[in-house]
């Protein structure tokens, strides 16, 4: 397989973020039939610095729960991270760079913090000035350092691209996105064929396209009959993709302040891959009082999570789906504690 220019289609050469000839960023291409053997369909990586993740348990209620939420550091980023963390390793060691920078508030700062600690490398996490105080001491207790910064969420950013050492961007590099195609894998061999219909909380979309890469190996590799139904969730504040889809003008507010503080990308990078793959599928939108009012239900089920991770239950909620549906529960609930 190999990352090319979602533009131009020009091959990446190295580590850079984006396309060297047109300015695009890089997506997966993958020309390989499906392994059962799971991590040989990354072959990019030559050594995994694993915590354990993957093989979140699945759990039937109302829905089919997948659990991401007990990775190893609570949510679904950890398979992004131990995918873009040992693809880096060898780059690194040959460029001699120790430090790597994240922007992140909240679970992907934590999961980066993590998995660079078990590589050996200085993690710097670059954050909001407003951040989630627990998200902070969280990402601190791998041995990060956090840095506060003034501004809007580019201005967060730009510190950590401009910071001295490689910019770990989970959102650009796409090793990271890439890594959540392990999740498809796993519903399709805990499932098998037809995949139910999955339900996904959105924001810088990371997570959204990983599956569809995972899910699109499956049905290219002659695995799976037909892709999967995919309903996007999003929040009233943070609703773009949605507005897009739906073909409507979307007006952010200046500053979120919805409970699901895990979903702030307002003007994602990755909207229009989102767009390509997500046209004739679902998206819908939840407010405050469903979200809340979801997350209370799951509790009382046995299943803690955040509220950012609870909006894909409560879109869940608002229709009657038939047939099968799979939720996707990201983030941990002793974060929104």
């Amino acid at each position: 397989m190999k990352f090319v220019c979602n533009r131009c289609g020009k091959e990446r050469e190295g580590k850079e973020l984006f396309c060297r000839s047109c300015g695009g960023y890089f997506v997966p291409e993958i020309d390989e039939r499906f392994s059962m053997n799971l991590k040989e369909n990354f072959p990019y990586i030559e050594e995994w610095f694993s915590l354990g993740e993957g093989n979140t348990p699945i759990i039937y209620d109302d829905a089919i729960f997948k659990l991401e939420f007990l990775s190893p550091t609570l949510s679904y980023k950890d398979r992004g991270s131990v995918t873009l963390i040992s693809s880096l390793l060898k780059y690194l060691k040959e460029k001699n760079i120790k430090r790597i920078n994240e922007d992140s508030s909240g679970n992907a700062g934590a999961s980066i913090a993590a998995y660079g600690a078990r590589a050996g490398l200085e993690v710097h996490v670059y954050v909001p000035e407003n951040a989630n105080e627990f998200k902070i001491k969280f990402i601190e207790s791998y041995g990060a350092k956090v840095h506060k910064i003034k501004g809007n969420r580019n201005d967060v950013t730009n510190a950590a691209k401009n910071g001295d050492g490689f910019f770990a961007s989970h959102i650009l590099n796409p090793e990271f996105r890439d890594g959540m195609r392990m999740i498809s894998y796993e519903i399709f061999l805990a499932l098998k064929d037809p995949i139910p219909r999955i339900f996904v909380p959105v924001s810088a979309g990371t997570l959204l396209l990983g599956l569809i890469y995972g899910f699109r190996h499956l049905h290219k590799s002659g695995i799976i009959e037909k892709m999967p139904e995919i309903v996007a969730a999003q929040t009233e504040q943070v609703s773009p993709l949605c507005h897009a889809l739906k073909g409507e003008n979307y007006n952010p507010p200046e500053m979120i302040t919805s409970v699901a503080d895990a979903l702030v990308s307002t003007s994602p990078i990755l909207l229009d891959e989102m767009l390509k793959y997500m046209k004739g599928q679902d998206c819908v939108i939840v407010n405050e009082n469903e979200i809340i009012e979801s997350r209370r239900i799951l509790l009382r089920k046995g299943l803690s999570v955040e509220y950012s991770s609870a909006v894909t239950y409560a879109a869940f909620r608002k229709k009657d789906y038939t047939g099968d549906n799979i939720i996707i529960l990201t983030g941990h609930g002793i974060k929104s504690i």
